[in-house]
């Protein structure tokens, strides 16, 4: 008797645990997070898509080639918390909690690199769609309805950081990073559920990349947060990196989508490579083949002359760019200068613009590349963050 009620334990617990690995049905208004099908990255996922290929190929000005390899933390003290930009290709106005590919991708170019300095946490949530986004340029519209005001998205985000902060937390110090939709959900969260509550003392910092973040000129908090300011050095802790990039050569035009000041304040603007204000070279890790989400990135020419067969995932170029935070009109931005030799052994381009049938789309600037040509600066400067948060805890 004994045994069989201890089999027949066993295999409700064997079937409850294969029903909450499947994706929740998209229809519920809050799901449970505790779910691990609704994490892309998490420590005790046995599927975690942040462990993946990172190893880059350095390519120098002479064209030698090095490889370098990622190294993981093996013990890291602090977490990183992530929310990845518009990147589902699902049909309606709104992702399910299905992934694909789309997301995958995204996690291996935008925060995987991360653990080399915390543990890794990406919640699944229901984003607005490219489909839903390429309406405005001539895409076909999604199928079915909008979703109504308040559900999903942003409120996804909310539960599954209520749930990391009971489950998985334990008082560690936190870095919140998000790019494009990403960063502005990121944004929201920290003035609603962070700023002025027992979880701003856990904060590190936030990298909000690609989104706006508002302050009074000249001042670098009172806009968009009211006690968090922006860093200006890399063991700084309690503050915020933002900006949006543009080729120095494209400034943003009038209908730009990003860094323009609204209601007397600035757009913030803090560079990676020079937190403290003038001009860096950035360390950069972008994609051997490809941009992100597909967008129709201008292809990108081969990275050496003669081209070279370069079996690694990521690329490295060291001093092939300069960044520096610019003003112009109503205008603040990181602006990416190509310091390309057109008789040099590597290429002097660098991609990164939407290209519509009518070319480039000048609105986004560089936005496919925000997080590419400083990924290197944002994981250093965490871990500085890191030991200065220990220092101080």
């Amino acid at each position: 008797m004994i045994r069989n009620v201890l089999a027949g334990a066993a295999l409700s617990l064997l079937v409850a645990t294969s029903a909450a690995a499947q994706a929740p049905d998209p229809t519920v208004a809050h799901a449970d997070y505790a779910n691990p099908a609704l994490w892309l990255c998490r420590p005790d996922l046995k599927d975690n898509k942040c462990k993946v290929d990172l190893d880059a190929t350095s390519i120098a000005a002479s064209g030698k080639l090095t490889v370098e390899k990622f190294v993981p933390a093996k013990d890291p003290k602090i977490d990183c918390f992530f929310v990845y930009p518009t990147v589902s290709m699902d049909p309606g106005w709104q992702s399910d909690f299905s992934p694909d590919h789309m997301e995958f991708d995204d996690i291996k170019l935008q925060f995987a690199r991360f653990g080399s300095v915390c543990r890794t946490f990406a919640p699944l949530y229901r984003q607005g769609t490219l489909t839903g986004l390429r309406v405005a340029s001539g895409g076909a519209p999604p199928v079915g309805p909008r979703p109504a005001p308040g559900f999903g998205g942003y409120n996804d985000v909310v539960d599954a950081w209520n749930y990391y902060l009971a489950h998985d937390n334990h008082g560690r110090g936190v870095v919140l990073i998000g790019h494009s939709q990403g960063a502005g959900v990121i944004a929201r969260l920290i003035a609603a559920e962070i700023e002025g509550k027992p979880a701003q003392k856990q904060l590190i910092s936030a990298l909000i990349l690609g989104a706006p973040v508002m302050v009074p000129p000249g001042k670098d908090v009172g806009g968009s947060f009211k006690t968090i300011p922006l860093c200006h050095d890399e063991s700084q802790i309690g503050c915020a990196i933002n900006y949006s990039t543009f080729r120095d050569t494209n400034p943003p035009p009038a209908n730009s989508r990003f860094g323009r000041g609204r209601d007397g304040m600035r757009a913030a603007c803090t560079n990676p490579a020079d937190l403290k204000g003038g001009k860096g070279q950035p360390d950069g890790y972008f994609l051997t083949q490809g941009f992100l989400n597909g967008s129709g990135g201008a292809t990108q020419p081969p990275w050496t002359t003669p081209a070279a067969e370069i079996k690694t995932p990521f690329v490295k170029v060291p001093g092939l760019i300069t960044t520096e935070c610019v003003s112009n009109g109503d205008f603040t931005y990181l602006a990416m200068h190509v310091n390309g030799d057109i008789k040099g052994a590597r290429t002097h381009e660098l991609g990164g613009e939407i290209i519509r049938p009518t070319g480039p789309d000048w609105s986004w600037g560089l936005h496919l590349i925000d997080v590419d040509h400083s990924m290197g600066d944002l994981v250093r400067i965490v871990g500085k963050q890191a030991a200065a948060y220990a220092q101080k805890h």
